[in-house]
């Protein structure tokens, strides 16, 4: 195989080897770029065209990545089926031993890219780790967590795991607000305070419904006000406004409040 392999490789000269560093520089330049200014225009924007735009960052690199490619391999290899059969071959099971679980990151990648099932500006959870897609790789997604924590997650993750999308490449993202109460209350009048205090958040998108939901548990009455804030970015800002502003008006109604330490043996919110 190592002689196959050499008898199809071109002879080297100074001419190929300024095209090759002019292919790696260019694609270099052109990835890098991308990577800085389109991300930079996408902040600017709002709505679903934020995520087209963000979107777009891992589409361009793998197409430059691809080019590249293309453009190095007749460099040094005459580019006939039976000699891109063998340099494939070759470079095949060197990658099948040498570096199985990158390989399998990058064919993950792919998939990712193809699928579009994660973008960037996407809030993701996987493996108990929650925060938004900043940057799609080849091989990795890069995260950040609500505690400005960056979290490298290869793509061969995603063929195991069970991963929850909060807003799947949309400004709707669903917040709750959970609330916890002695049973002896006036339901009705508890729903029409939390309904109003998620209607008067600066945070709430007024396209998407308010809802209170109410569940009888053993120990308590659990209320959760759902509601969308306007920005996925806000979403904890959103939950708080909702949890301060809901307990003073539940205080106003008189009301007991049920806490997590209290709870029975075995229970669960």
């Amino acid at each position: 195989m190592n002689t196959e392999f050499a008898d199809i490789l071109r002879d080297f000269s100074t001419g190929v080897l300024v095209d090759f560093a002019l292919v790696v520089v260019g694609a270099v330049v052109l990835v890098v770029s991308t990577q800085r200014l389109l991300p930079r225009l996408a902040d600017r924007m709002s709505g679903r065209y934020r995520h087209y735009v963000l979107a777009a960052v891992p589409m361009i690199r793998l197409l430059v990545l691809a080019i590249a490619v293309a453009l190095i391999v007749p460099l040094f290899v005459e580019p006939t089926l039976a000699n891109l059969l063998v340099l494939l071959g070759t470079i095949g099971l060197g990658l099948a031993f040498a570096l199985k679980d990158y390989v399998s990151s990058l064919i993950a990648g792919v998939v990712v890219l193809y699928e579009a099932s994660f973008r960037p500006g996407d809030w993701i959870e996987i493996e108990d780790t929650y925060g938004e897609i900043q940057s799609i790789g080849m091989r990795a997604m890069e995260i950040v967590t609500p505690d400005d924590t960056t979290v490298i997650v290869p793509h061969i993750k995603l063929w195991d795991q069970v991963v929850g999308n909060a807003n799947n490449g949309t400004r709707k993202l669903l917040c709750v607000a959970d609330f916890y109460l002695d049973p002896q209350h006036e339901a009705a009048a508890v729903r029409r305070a939390l309904h109003d205090v998620a209607l008067t958040s600066p945070y709430l998108q007024l396209e998407r419904p308010v809802e209170v939901i109410v569940e009888e548990k053993p120990w308590a009455t659990h209320y959760r006000l759902k509601a969308y804030p306007i920005n996925p970015e806000d979403q904890f800002l959103f939950v708080t406004d909702l949890t301060v502003r809901g307990k003073s008006a539940l205080k106003d109604l008189d009301v007991t409040f049920k806490t997590v330490n209290a709870l029975p043996e075995g229970a669960t919110p």
